[in-house]
């Protein structure tokens, strides 16, 4: 299982939106994200005025979360060039929830 995070501005969420559709990714967290930094500093940081922003949290399969990279990979037209549409793909090593019983070992794939 893998984390996929993407960032965006928000003037790119149609896209964003579009490429989940293409790929029939239906569930998914959104946050609202206002970026900040001090003056002159690259990437998601706002020099002046902070950006508005949106992150989306996808936990799947290890063959979608590499489709989704590529999918990002292969957009073109965003609000502002400088601030690409990003995506991270993370390991998801282990999970648990309260009021559930610990996997076992063998449940959770772990020799």
């Amino acid at each position: 299982m893998k984390l996929v995070m993407l960032l965006f501005l928000e003037g790119d969420e149609k896209c964003v939106e579009g490429l989940l559709a293409d790929l029939d990714i239906a569930v998914f967290s959104r946050v609202e994200v206002e970026g900040h930094g001090p003056a002159g500093s690259a990437g998601w940081y706002g020099s002046g005025a902070p950006y508005r922003s949106k992150m989306i949290l996808i936990f799947t399969e290890d063959d979608k979360a590499n489709a989704i990279l590529t999918g990002v990979q292969a957009c073109s037209a965003v609000e502002d060039p400088k601030h690409p549409i990003r995506a991270f793909l993370l390991g998801v090593e282990d999970t648990a929830a309260c009021g559930c019983a610990p996997a076992s070992s063998e449940q959770r794939g772990v020799d």
